[in-house]
Formats: C-alpha cells, sequence, structure tokens
C-alpha cells in the first residue's frame, strides 16, 4: 500500500497522538518497509529517486526528519518510523551496522570471535638488537600495515622474553590493518600454529592477538590484559551504532535550538528593522515638516514686510493728497473777501480748522517718518551687529589661517628653492629662478616676522595689564587687612601655609595629652614641612593627560609624602598635599606663602571686584554707624 499525503494541517501538540496512530498503522502492515535482502524504504519519501536503505542509514534518516523543523504531520510520520525500527527491526541492525564506520569493517570467520581490543599484533622470536637501537628499521618493515607502537615485552624482572606488541588503531581500518598483518605472516607460514611447531626456528613468527593470548599467564598476556580488553565484533558494532545513534540525537537537537535561535534572531531583526524604518520614517517627516514651517514663516515675514511698505506707502499717499487738498481750499479760500462779519467770522472759522486739521495731517506724518526711521535704524543695528559678530570670528579664523599658511608657504618655498638649486644642466635657469624664490622667500618670512612682532607686542600688552592688575591687588590686600577679617564674606587666605590642627590631633594619638608634649611635637612636625614646602628642589609631581590636556597632580609614589603618611597618618597627609597644591598653583616659582583674596562663604578664590564691593559695603556701613 502506498503512502498518500493529507493536506490537512496538524498542530504541534498533535504530533505525539498522530505519531502513535501511524506506529500502530506501520505495524499492522499497511505500509511496506522491510524489502527483504537487509534492504528498507521510507514510505513517506515516495518521491525521492532513493528507495531502498540499510538499516542504518534509514534509521538516521527518519530520526533527523523527526527533529527538524519539517511540517508537524512528516515530523510525526518519521518519529513512527524511527520507533518502527528500534522496536521492531532492531534485530536487523547487526548486518548493517559496518556502515556507520569510516569504511567497511572486513568480517571474520564467526562474528563471535573475540579479540584483544584496542587491536594488537604479537610478534615472537624478535632479536634483542631490533627491540633497542633497531626498532625504526622493523617498524619500516611493518609500515605497510601502519602500526601505531611497538612495545618489548619484558618479564617480571626486566629481561627481554624475545616476544614484542604491535598495537594498531581502534577504528575499522586498524582492524583491517591487524587481520593483514595475520594474513601475511600466515601465508608464509609464520603464524601462530606455525610459531609452536617451530618455534625455534631463526624466523620472526606473528598473529592477531586474541582471547587465548589475553587469559595466558606469560608476559604477553599479563601485558595484554593491562592494555586492552576481550571484545567481539558485535560487541563493537553495538557500541558504534549506540554512539552514532546518540551522536545523530544530540546533533538533531543541537540543529533544532540552532533554528529555533535563528528564529529568535529572524524577528528580532526583522523588529528592529521595523523600527529603524519608523525611525527613519519619522525623522524625515520631522524635517519636512519643519523645513515646511520654516518656509512658512519666512513667506509669511516677507508678506508682513510688504505688507507694512504698501500701507506706509499709501498711508504717505494719502497724506500728500489731503495736504494738497487743503492748501487748495486755502488758496481759494484767500482770494474771497469777506462781506459780511458772518462771512468772515465763518471764513476765519474755516480756515482755523483748515489750519488745525492740517497741523495734525503734518504731525501725522512727522511721527510717520520717525517710525519709518526707528525701524530702519533697528534694521541696520541688527545688520551691523550681525557683520561685526560674524567678522570678528573670521577675524580670528584668518589670522590663525594666515599664520598657518605663512609657515606653510616657507617651508614650500625653501624646499622649492633646493629643488631649484639641484637643477643645474637641465635646462633651467637656476640663478633666475634661485633669486625669485629667494626674493619670495624673504617677503615671507618679513610678513612672518611682522605678525610675530605684532603678536609679540598684544603679548607684552596684556603682561603689562596683567602686572598692574597684580600690583593693585596686592595693594588692595596689604591696605585694607584690617576690613577683610577671617570672619567676613571677603577675607585673606595665606595661600601654602600647613594647619596645624591635624598635626596637633595626630601627635595627641601618638604622644599623650601629659605634659604638653603633643603640642611641642606638633609645632615641630609642623614647622619641618613648612620648610619642606619651602625647598625648590623637592617637586612632588607628576604630568598625566587628562580629556586631551595636560596637569601635573601629586606623586602618591613620593618617599617623603609615603613616610608622612605612615608616621602621623592620612589627615596630616592631606593637609601636606593641599599647601602643595596652593604653592604650586599660586606661588610656584618662590614657592613659599602668599596671600590671596578669598570667599570664605563660598570657599573659592574671589574675585577683585567682589573685594572692592565688600570694602565699599563697610566703609558704608562704618559710616552710618558714626
Amino acid at each position: 500500500m502506498e503512502f498518500s499525503s493529507d493536506e490537512s494541517e496538524l498542530s504541534d501538540a498533535d504530533i505525539d497522538d498522530y505519531a502513535d496512530k501511524c506506529y500502530m498503522d506501520l505495524k499492522s502492515g499497511k505500509y511496506v518497509v522491510n524489502l527483504g535482502n537487509e534492504k528498507f524504504r521510507c514510505p513517506f519519501c515516495l518521491g525521492k529517486k532513493k528507495q531502498d536503505y540499510r538499516y542504518n542509514e534509514l534509521l538516521q534518516h527518519a530520526i533527523g526528519v523527526g527533529a527538524s523543523n519539517r511540517a508537524p504531520k512528516v515530523k510525526a510520520n518519521h518519529m513512527a518510523l524511527a520507533n518502527l525500527l528500534k522496536n521492531d527491526y532492531a534485530n536487523a541492525s547487526l548486518p548493517s551496522r559496518q556502515a556507520v564506520g569510516p569504511s567497511n569493517p572486513p568480517r571474520p570467520a564467526q562474528d563471535q570471535e573475540v579479540y584483544v581490543w584496542p587491536w594488537m599484533g604479537i610478534l615472537a622470536n624478535v632479536p634483542a638488537e631490533k627491540t633497542k637501537g633497531d626498532v625504526a628499521s622493523l617498524m619500516q618493515q611493518l609500515a605497510d600495515f601502519n602500526p601505531l607502537q611497538f612495545t618489548a615485552v619484558l618479564c617480571s624482572e626486566g629481561r627481554y622474553t624475545g616476544y614484542a606488541v604491535v598495537g594498531f588503531s581502534k577504528d575499522w581500518i586498524g582492524f583491517k590493518n591487524a587481520l593483514e598483518f595475520q594474513n601475511y605472516f600466515k601465508s608464509r607460514r609464520l603464524g601462530k600454529t606455525d610459531w609452536a611447531e617451530h618455534g625455534q626456528e631463526k624466523y620472526i613468527f606473528g598473529w592477531l592477538a586474541k582471547e587465548e593470548d589475553y587469559k595466558y599467564s606469560d608476559p604477553v598476556g599479563r601485558f595484554l590484559s593491562a592494555n586492552g580488553d576481550l571484545k567481539t565484533v558485535s560487541d563493537l558494532e553495538h557500541d558504534l551504532s549506540r554512539k552514532t545513534e546518540t551522536l545523530i540525537a544530540n546533533l538533531s537537537h543541537q540543529i533544532t535550538a540552532k533554528s529555533k535561535y535563528l528564529v529568535e534572531l529572524e524577528c528580532k531583526y526583522n523588529q528592529m528593522n521595523l523600527s529603524v524604518k519608523r525611525a527613519m520614517e519619522e525623522t524625515d517627516l520631522l524635517h519636512k515638516s519643519y523645513n515646511e514651517e520654516m518656509r512658512n514663516m519666512q513667506s509669511a515675514a516677507r508678506e508682513h514686510s510688504q505688507k507694512i511698505f504698501q500701507e506706509t506707502d499709501q498711508l504717505r499717499k494719502q497724506l500728500d493728497d489731503k495736504e494738497n487738498a487743503i492748501e487748495r481750499r486755502s488758496k481759494q479760500l484767500s482770494k474771497f473777501v469777506a462781506q459780511t462779519d458772518i462771512e468772515r467770522r465763518k471764513l476765519e472759522s474755516e480756515m482755523k480748522k483748515n489750519s488745525e486739521q492740517n497741523d495734525s495731517i503734518h504731525m501725522a506724518r512727522i511721527e510717520q517718518q520717525k517710525s519709518d526711521k526707528n525701524v530702519l535704524k533697528l534694521v541696520e543695528k541688527h545688520k551691523k551687529e550681525k557683520e561685526i559678530a560674524l567678522n570678528k570670528i573670521l577675524q580670528l579664523e584668518k589670522q590663525l589661517d594666515e599664520k598657518q599658511k605663512l609657515e606653510l608657504e616657507i617651508q614650500q618655498l625653501r624646499g622649492r628653492l633646493l629643488v631649484v638649486q639641484h637643477m643645474e644642466g637641465e635646462g633651467v635657469d637656476v640663478k633666475k629662478r634661485t633669486d625669485e624664490l629667494t626674493e619670495e622667500l624673504n617677503e615671507k618670512i618679513e610678513e612672518m616676522e611682522y605678525m610675530e612682532g605684532l603678536n609679540q607686542t598684544l603679548i607684552i600688552k596684556e603682561r603689562k595689564t596683567n602686572d598692574e592688575l597684580q600690583d593693585a591687588k596686592k595693594a588692595l590686600i596689604s591696605g585694607l587687612s584690617e576690613l577683610l577679617g577671617p570672619r567676613s564674606t571677603i577675607g585673606l587666605k595665606r595661600m601654602g601655609e600647613l594647619d596645624e590642627k591635624p598635626f596637633l590631633t595626630a601627635c595627641k594619638k601618638r604622644y599623650g595629652t601629659a605634659d604638653g608634649e603633643a603640642e611641642i611635637k606638633a609645632a615641630e612636625f609642623c614647622s619641618e614641612w613648612q620648610e619642606n614646602l619651602k625647598d625648590a628642589n623637592w617637586h612632588p609631581f607628576k604630568i598625566v593627560t587628562r580629556g586631551g590636556k595636560t596637569q601635573q597632580i601629586i606623586n602618591e609614589d613620593d618617599e617623603k609624602l609615603v613616610g608622612l603618611k605612615e608616621q602621623l597618618g592620612d589627615e596630616v597627609y592631606k593637609a601636606v598635599t593641599i599647601a602643595l597644591l596652593e604653592i604650586n598653583e599660586y606661588n610656584a616659582s618662590g614657592s613659599y606663602v602668599v596671600s590671596e583674596l578669598w570667599n570664605n562663604k563660598e570657599d573659592r578664590k574671589a574675585s577683585m571686584q567682589e573685594a572692592l564691593q565688600h570694602v565699599l559695603e563697610q566703609w558704608k556701613l562704618r559710616r552710618r554707624r558714626k
């Protein structure tokens, strides 16, 4: 009966039930599996070219498809086929297990014949000299059988017995080589039976180690039992088949896990790709909306400006028209002569009204002109501010570019001058070209020197200004020391002066509080380390690079600082390092204590402006008190 595939879908939860049902159909003979003569077929893969399998081949096929990511019904069918082969055709596996090995193992006369495994050959009547210095020549003679090792058999006293054991590889190829080894000696009547009959001859005899040799109590038997086991060919086939099935199952499980992992990765990739596409689309929409909004704003600003100018022109024209009409009316009224008082008063009144209207219109026109001027001034101011800022940036970039460009041109001109000096005799007027390049080089050098001189002048002015500022700062510190006390907001701090409190605390812990010894020792240590700070030859700093900038930090491995930390502790070490950093920052060249304006409230250096403001406030406060 042939198998016809059902197109209906099957869920993963129903795979086991469907596999049991299919197993019963296979067991009842509904589908043909065994073709006879150790040949099998897969009733569920009739469309393939290969229709006949050995037992192991069909079992491997069924297990692999059953563990794959195929359709649920296909997996269930092949799982049932694998169960049928394992449970109902297990005996059929023995004759065909040879296909699993790397090559077809040679079959002995009887499957149950017991051999020593790993495969070993026994050599008898081997001369002693061949077991010592001439082993290579003996291995060369046995090279056709691919032996792995050669071992001479010794007795318990350490004497050579005349026997040697040759080891072969553990696989079927090693078994084939061992049989060829045995047949080689047997064909030359130098086998085991020949050794038993003609053991005293000078030839070397050899045979394959079996159960009989393994169980002897002589040195050869003890060597074989210590280095091998007794196994039949069937036992080895069963072990190999079991290992192969385990390997196939493990590989199938790994394939399933990898496939699942790949599917998960693909899902994550698709989700990430979709998120990226959405983000890109949203970014494009934001850019488009931003550009569109900017265009609309610019267009609206232009239209608004044009509308304002148009309305201004219209108002100006209306004012001009009204002013002209009033002037014409005034001229007309001035021509008429009032005949009566009433007419004269009417005329005067109308002329007065016209004059007032004219003044109002004139004032409106003046205000309009002022408004126009203010708008123009504001536009010009914004334009000039932008031009000034841009010019400053361009000037700074231009000065840097000009200096770098001049240095590069000078180096290029020097290189060209050297090249021209070496071109004599090649059709070039060397002297003329050299003079031209020398003149151009001198001009560039003069321009460079001018820029350097200008830069030096700016540096000198900056230093002079800085010196004047420092002198004023010193005068302020020396003259206002009474106003700048330690409790005020702005005071004076002696940078580089050691704090005695940590020294006193450390000495009290070390020497106790009796007899005032701690205070004396603290004063001595503080004085000693204040002198060390003044030593210009002692510079316990190291240079490091952080964030692309170099800076000086305390060298924690300095011998003096390490000794101080071990002797008086961390607090004294911290006080000395703080004083070192202050001297290095405020008076690195002199290495002595200097006074500095200090913001006591915020614990930082105070500026001249803060100090002057504080002194002024103190002066006003004292003046009020008086």
